[in-house]
């Protein structure tokens, strides 16, 4: 006879953990599944490893580009050796512990859906009144021709190295791509980015691009954007990529950063009736899949924004309504954050979507330390600029964006505006601290025409 349980968690990546720890506490019989590790791809191969090798050398640049200070020396070895303490390792027996100890049951392999509230994994049935769908997504391997035959990263690879190659060719533009640059770059490698879309991290109005390329191309990063790599080779020691203009770029290694894919494929979709589609899997608005009682989704495997802050969202969603509720899903606001130096950072619609949806939009890029007081005590040369997107007719923020020092952390007032649909004019009457990047919100309401 199958166990039973009140619900069982396909994948723990972030989605997945949030669920299952909720449910748990909530005194519920949980079983949770994970093919990998415990934690998912952000805890040992994506967000955590990579901004622990993003921050030393981010450091030596504040350093370098401050005043009075001399520049510090980044020891690569302590460095990796951090970072692998940081991924435990690559060790999941403590989290699997932790679990365990909560009263959850955790099995590890290849989990499938097997029919309405029944999963199999490793030749045992488990049956729920529950389960939940978190199985992520992977890195697209792009076809380019003769990528068999040479040395390629994925992200997985990237972020657990502890050797940094001479020379490497990043084939994707988007945040992955260029947080890998800067790091690498600034280890040491020899870096080239190509992106064929005609911009970086275009998810964004065109100026961070701009803006960003700029920064990245001053620090010795090569940036081909508009350019797709077409064919590698070896010759030699040496793996040459060639691009579709027919430029040759010679590498030790080929990075591939271009896009990820939700993980349906391959977990029984078919017996609960679900459609597989490449593009993730349709949820409700309150993550429950489309068309399913007892069956919801959470995380990258919906295609809804790819990042993990929006997987542990809806992680709370579906917790909250497994337990009774009914919570819905609201997409507004959401940061969206490249830990690069300096930082891109945006939430809400940007002008060209606002245009499209025929909203009559008023919009100012400011240059923020023309500006503002913070940019010049922060830093030689100062940089910085915020581009805001305001609704005149409803007379509030629907969008914003920030390509300066720590606007990571100064953007969620925007998010909050965004999606509590604030008036201007409360912002407007608002103070901000002084010396701070977050004035920047204050200098481009009061410059702009509304």
């Amino acid at each position: 006879m199958a166990e039973k349980f009140d619900a069982i968690i396909l994948g723990m990546g972030p989605g997945g953990e949030h669920v299952a720890g909720s449910l748990l506490k909530a005194g519920k019989k949980v079983a949770v599944v994970e093919r990998e590790l415990v934690g998912g791809e952000c805890a040992y191969w994506a967000c955590i490893p990579s901004k622990t090798l993003l921050r030393p050398p981010e450091l030596k640049g504040e350093a370098t580009r401050a005043f009075g200070t001399g520049t510090p020396e980044i020891d690569v070895e302590d460095l990796f050796d951090y970072r692998d303490y940081i991924i435990r390792n690559l060790n999941d027996s403590g989290q699997i512990e932790s679990y365990e100890g909560m009263g959850a049951r955790v099995i590890k392999g290849e989990g499938r859906l097997a029919g309405q509230g029944c999963v199999e994994v490793n030749g045992e049935t488990l049956e729920a009144d529950h389960v939940v769908i978190a199985t992520g997504s992977a890195q697209n391997i792009l076809p380019i021709e003769g990528i068999e035959d040479v040395t390629v990263w994925t992200n997985r690879e990237a972020t657990t190295t502890r050797e940094v190659p001479g020379r490497a060719v990043i084939v994707g533009g988007g945040a992955n791509g260029v947080e890998t640059s800067q790091w690498l770059s600034r280890l040491g490698c020899s870096v080239t980015i190509v992106q064929s879309p005609d911009r970086l991290i275009d998810r964004e109005d065109p100026q961070v691009g701009e803006l960003l390329k700029g920064f990245l191309e001053e620090e010795g990063i090569g940036v081909r954007v508009g350019r797709r790599a077409e064919k590698v080779r070896k010759e030699g020691n040496d793996t040459i990529v060639t691009l579709d203009d027919g430029e040759e770029i010679p590498t030790d290694v080929l990075i591939i950063t271009a896009g990820r894919t939700p993980r349906v494929e391959g977990i029984g979709l078919e017996s609960v009736g679900v459609e597989v589609n490449k593009k993730g899997l349709a949820v409700d608005d309150h993550c429950r899949v489309e068309g399913t009682q007892g069956l919801w989704a959470v995380g990258d495997v919906t295609g809804v924004l790819l990042f993990t802050h929006v997987a542990q969202y809806q992680g709370r969603i579906v917790s909250a309504n497994i337990l009774g509720g009914e919570r819905v899903a609201d997409y507004s606001g959401i940061p969206r954050v490249v830990f690069s130096d300096p930082e891109v950072a945006a939430t809400g619609l940007t002008e060209e979507q606002a245009r499209q949806q025929g909203i009559d939009v008023a919009s100012i890029n400011l240059e923020m330390a023309s500006a503002l007081a913070r940019p010049v005590t922060y830093e030689r040369e100062p940089r910085g600029n915020l581009g805001l997107v305001v609704d005149r007719d409803e007379r509030t923020l629907i969008g914003a964006w920030a390509v300066a020092p720590q606007a990571g952390e100064w953007i969620h007032q925007a998010c909050l505006a965004v999606k509590t649909r604030t008036s201007v004019d409360v912002l407007l009457d608002s103070i901000f601290q002084f010396p701070t990047f977050s004035q920047g919100y204050l200098e481009a309401l009061e410059k702009m025409d509304l």
